[in-house]
């Protein structure tokens, strides 16, 4: 991707962030991903898709019960 573009189209986010398209949508639907439509064509804005990464849940380590 040329890293001038300040846009991902929907195959380049899923490549980028490794998920599936329906989970794309399920994020969509839900209000924590944002989607912008240029004609027919839809479009996620980097840093949308930055905040979307940075808002994934933290998993924490499991401590031993002692």
């Amino acid at each position: 991707m040329d890293e001038a573009r300040r846009v991902f189209t929907i195959a380049e986010f899923l490549h980028r962030y490794g998920i599936g398209r329906t989970r794309f949508y399920e994020e969509v639907a839900a209000g924590r991903l944002r989607l912008r439509k240029l004609g027919k064509k839809s479009l996620v804005t980097i840093d949308d898709a930055e905040k979307w990464l940075a808002n994934l849940p933290i998993v924490e380590p499991k401590r031993d019960a002692a």
